[in-house]
């Protein structure tokens, strides 16, 4: 079983304590976020877990506990989102500087081909032309040449919730990268030979379009040939089938919860709003087999010690 830790919020920043926590009892226990009142118990032993995926954008509260998985024999890789916006548009991610710090930081602890980075979501706006975030991109990518070798990228999906907290900001003009053809094919071919020249191969993201003739490759940001290469894992490289339809991503089983993630990027598809996860974290018991909600929550049946699995959804 490959573990998503987490497409849904961000655990290392987060969360990192409650993590290591489950780790240390082999299992945590999981909220159906279609069903609030249905659970799933995942074993987390390193014998149950193929490998780990974590997905962060500050690393730093769990580089202690990742000398703890490697002492266990767990296997992970990182998924670390860098984008550089103004902070209206991401208003508490580590600043820039401290953010390619600690994943450079990462990169010496773990290695950089076990290492991807983010330029994730690309938004058009007049706050982020596209000029300017082909600078900024080069600019990132220089300082983080040799400390990772694959960049994933994604355009922006305007969802509902997406748009509806984009409109708050005064001023802000944006649109869909995607409805602006003409623009978006020069803006991706100078990504992909950015991202070349500092020693990357770059990788799109649960898009429907084929942008290989710009250099772009379709990726799999959960993808078998990267955890064969790194783990000698042999998977099968069938599509999950609970994730959007462009998404090429093997399957996993994601531990996060929604609407829990403290950044508060108003672009999120996560998150509805900071003020949604603030009053998530005040239900989190770093204690509890739950992300968010305390162990009087769970079902007996799903405490059990690890080596049994049962599940309520």
């Amino acid at each position: 079983m490959i573990i998503s830790a987490s497409r849904r919020t961000d655990i290392p920043a987060f969360y990192a304590r409650w993590f290591m926590r489950r780790i240390a009892e082999g299992f945590v226990v999981v909220r159906n976020p279609r069903n609030a009142r249905q659970f799933r118990r995942i074993e987390l032993t390193p014998e149950g877990v193929a490998a780990l995926i974590f997905w962060t954008r500050n690393s730093a509260p769990l580089a202690a506990g990742l000398r703890e998985l490697d002492v266990l024999g767990y296997r992970y890789l990182f998924h670390y989102t860098i984008t550089g916006y103004p902070r209206v548009l991401e208003p508490h991610v580590p600043e820039l500087s401290q953010a390619i710090r600690q994943f450079c930081a990462l990169s010496e602890q773990i290695s950089p081909s076990r290492l991807a980075w983010r330029y994730d979501p690309i938004l058009f706006s007049n706050m982020t032309p596209p000029d300017e975030q082909l600078h900024r991109f080069a600019a990132i990518a220089r300082q983080l040449a040799g400390q990772t070798q694959r960049v994933v990228i994604s355009l922006c999906d305007l969802y509902t919730k997406s748009c509806r907290n984009l409109d708050t900001i005064p001023g802000l003009i944006y649109q869909d990268p995607g409805a602006r053809p003409g623009e978006l094919a020069p803006f991706l071919r100078t990504l992909a030979e950015i991202a070349q020249r500092h020693g990357m191969t770059i990788h799109s993201c649960a898009k429907p379009q084929d942008f290989s003739a710009l250099g772009i490759a379709p990726g799999k940001c959960i993808d078998e040939q990267w955890l064969e290469a790194e783990f000698g894992l042999q998977l099968a490289g069938r599509k999950d089938p609970g994730q959007r339809p462009a998404c090429r991503c093997i399957p996993s089983v994601d531990i996060g919860q929604y609407h829990s993630c403290l950044h508060g990027c108003l672009y999120c598809y996560a998150t509805g709003s900071l003020a949604a996860a603030r009053q998530q974290q005040l239900r989190h018991d770093p204690d509890s087999p739950l992300l968010i909600g305390p162990t009087s929550d769970v079902p007996a049946a799903l405490l059990q010690p690890p080596g049994r699995q049962a599940s309520l959804f």
